[in-house]
């Protein structure tokens, strides 16, 4: 049975960001033999919503018409407003979630679309990473904002917005229909890795104060030292501050401690390098700071879940499938895939 799946789009949203999350899914579809993904754009009252850029396209529905028959809502747009604003949207994307999420369906958020989810009280207790825009921040609610390029809490799905869509759209595919399909994906979209749980945007602190010139000035001290990584005393010591002040600043901003995100780093730096470059293991691992292999393998499976030698495996294996699939096809073979409306 095919999966339906809609998207509210809500003024001045992103037509790359809404691009991108159905060119994932067509391929998928495509991908797994049938019409497996169907998707509808909606809005708020069925008429054609303008995008950043002024173009406006064909709508299939108006929202109150659908909730009882998609098996997910993705809302792509701006940032919401003040609380006291759109009451009307808010109420309806309150029921229409819980009706999804009483289904075991889904919730997404691309942009700033998870921030009207937690304005809605959808995203209370659950991590989400969104873009924001200058000014006081919208309220969260019980959100947990993430500093994560992306987010997958559960049935909450939630990104920035740009690139990074194609990175959660893909993520969540794997976990739906296997790892297969999301190498097949990456292939197709000549992704090299995905951002994710491994990687976070740079500290999102309130600008221009001295917490955040601070916290930017240890961030860039440690990304300049990845192979050769300095003590959280000593980090503290350069920029003038103590130690329980910089993990103070780390935890508020970084929602982690000093030590463990300068290691996210250094593991994230490796995987590229282990998926990019044909240096080897060990020369990877000693580049990135890691004093022996089996400290740098250790590492690198409690992050991933997998060894730096799984990881160039399953690489290799990919680009293996890869080609296979551009193989051209048998004369006279048809393709009875459909992309999703």
């Amino acid at each position: 049975m095919s999966k339906r799946y809609g998207f509210l789009l809500l003024p001045r949203y992103s037509l790359l960001d809404l691009g991108g999350a159905l060119a994932v899914l067509r391929q998928a579809n495509q991908l797994l033999g049938g019409r497996a993904i169907d998707t509808l754009l909606l809005s708020r009252d069925g008429r054609p919503v303008a995008a950043a850029g002024g173009e406006q396209l064909l709508i299939s529905q108006a929202l109150t018409a659908t909730v009882v028959a998609i098996d997910g809502l993705f809302v792509i747009g701006d940032a919401p407003p003040q609380a006291s604003d759109e009451p009307w949207l808010r109420q309806h994307l309150a029921v229409a979630g819980q009706r999804i999420a009483q289904a075991r369906g889904v919730l997404g958020g691309i942009g700033g679309g998870a921030l009207w989810w937690a304005q809605a009280g959808l995203l209370d207790g659950y991590r989400c990473s969104a873009s924001t825009t200058p000014g006081p921040p919208p309220a969260f609610g019980g959100a947990l904002l993430s500093s994560r390029y992306c987010e997958i809490d559960r049935n909450r799905l939630s990104c920035a917005g740009g690139a990074c869509t194609l990175d959660l759209m893909i993520q969540w595919l794997s976990q739906e229909h296997g790892e297969q399909l999301g190498r097949q994906l990456m292939a197709h979209f000549g992704l090299e890795r995905l951002r994710g749980g491994d990687e976070r945007t740079k500290p999102s602190g309130p600008a221009g104060t001295a917490a955040s010139a601070k916290l930017a000035e240890a961030v860039a001290l440690m990304e300049a030292n990845l192979g050769e990584p300095l003590s959280t005393e000593d980090i503290a010591g350069l920029v003038g501050v103590s130690r329980r002040q910089l993990e103070r600043l780390f935890k508020q901003h970084l929602d982690t401690l000093p030590s463990r995100w300068y290691l996210e780093q250094r593991l994230a730096r490796a995987r590229r390098l282990l998926q990019q470059s044909s240096q080897s293991i060990l020369q990877i691992g000693l580049s990135c700071g890691f004093a022996s292999g089996a400290h740098f393998s250790n590492a690198y499976r409690n992050c991933f879940g997998h060894t730096p030698r799984d990881e160039r495996s399953s690489r290799a294996a990919a680009w293996r499938l890869a080609g296979a699939n551009q193989r051209p096809a048998p004369a006279g073979a048809t393709n009875a895939d459909k992309e999703p409306t």
